[in-house]
């Protein structure tokens, strides 16, 4: 029977992405895996011919020779028939390596897993002011360094690491149930290949000691709360030579005595006086740049709102200023004196003598009462 087309058995297009290849070789071995049928030689054949699909394009070099020649470009002899150099046991090892193994390490054939190193996150609180305009800082994070008494060995002085004799220096054990094999990283050695009879009184054993260092970090000017910064390669180191993860800056900003942010947006409340809200004129508004004049026009009622374009926050990604928003707030006089509140009386009788035209919103809100009752 000719063999099928390698993309055919995986279900996907010729452009398809590494990401796809492996998605689709997952989700075939999970179906056909044979300890969930367990007596059909069907779903054994379609397990080792996705095995071999996925191990063909999974491979750049292997992919480019297929997608050039065929399977003549691949030579299908070089591993026995399908590809498989290790028979059904091997078959097996892999699957399970690649499918519930790893955590986000790999390993090479025969060697000692490796692991990349976890991420980090640090919380940096910052002004206001700082994240409008950017600046460099320094921060203290948790770093590993090789012990200077075992040299990053593990082992006392003058003694060394020995190969591990659960897994015989591979990282990998395999565990055997009838015809079926399960490969997992092996629990003496945790998948390093060695063990250490006798520890470093340093470090335990680890080979590695905890201590602070110091990075500098730029702020970008218009970063917003909860955005982050990674710094990549300052996480924790892998283990067994994997990748260190990434440290990830998470921007946390104070509250403001004055401004509330939204976006690149500023809103502040802005308190006038009964003289100035009736009267108009100028007033001095604060900004993140300093004070501005503002005119306020006359008859300006409480809950008013001023837009002053261009007064916000520069966006980190837009590189255009927001706009600051200013809330009128017309205040009422307190602890007045009996000649202030006597001025008042007086004034608020010479406004009835003008009917309604002093008081425009009164007038109407009176109406819409009066008409809801009826």
């Amino acid at each position: 029977m000719a063999k099928r087309d390698f993309y055919e058995v995986l279900g996907l297009a010729k452009d398809a992405s590494d990401d796809d290849i492996k998605k689709a070789y997952r989700k075939l071995a999970m179906k056909y895996h044979p300890d969930r049928n367990p007596d059909s030689k069907a779903a054994e054949e379609k397990f080792k011919e996705a095995k071999e699909a996925y191990e063909m394009l999974s491979d750049p070099q292997k992919r480019d020779a297929y997608d050039r020649y065929g399977h003549a470009g691949v030579d299908p002899n070089m591993g026995g028939a399908g590809g498989f150099s290790g028979g059904f046991a091997d078959t097996f090892g892999d699957i399970f390596g690649d499918i519930f193994g790893g955590g986000g390490g790999g390993r090479g054939r025969g060697g000692p897993q490796v692991y990349r190193g976890a991420d980090l996150r640090y919380n940096l609180e910052i002004t206001l002011e700082q994240a409008a305009n950017g600046f460099d800082t320094t921060i203290r994070v948790p770093s590993w360094d090789n012990c200077e008494t075992c040299h990053g060995s593990g082992a006392k002085p003058g003694t060394s690491p020995t190969t591990c004799p659960t897994c015989a220096g591979h990282g990998q054990v395999r565990m055997q149930q009838g015809f079926f094999s399960i490969q997992q990283t092996c629990p003496k050695c945790h998948g390093s290949g060695k063990v250490i009879p006798d520890p470093c009184p340093t470090c335990s054993g680890a080979g590695r000691i905890k201590r602070n260092k110091t990075l500098e970090v730029k702020i970008p000017a218009g970063i917003d709360d909860g955005m982050r910064i990674r710094s990549s390669g300052n996480g924790e180191p892998g283990m067994n030579g994997g990748p260190p993860g990434d440290l990830y800056v998470e921007i946390h900003i104070k509250p403001h005595p004055v401004f509330q942010r939204e976006g690149d947006d500023l809103h502040c409340e802005m308190p006038i006086s009964y003289a100035a809200a009736a009267l108009g004129g100028e007033i001095e508004v604060p900004t993140l740049g300093g004070k501005v004049s503002f005119t306020v026009p006359e008859g300006t009622q409480s809950g008013k709102v001023f837009r002053l374009r261009g007064k916000g926050i520069k966006g980190v990604r837009s590189g255009l200023a927001g706009d600051l928003f200013c809330h009128v707030v017309v205040e009422t006089p307190v602890r007045l004196t009996d000649k202030q509140k006597e001025l008042l009386r007086e004034f608020d009788r010479s406004m009835t003598e003008g009917g309604s035209r002093h008081s425009p919103q009164s007038k109407s809100w009176k109406d819409k009462v009066k008409e809801f009752f009826e």
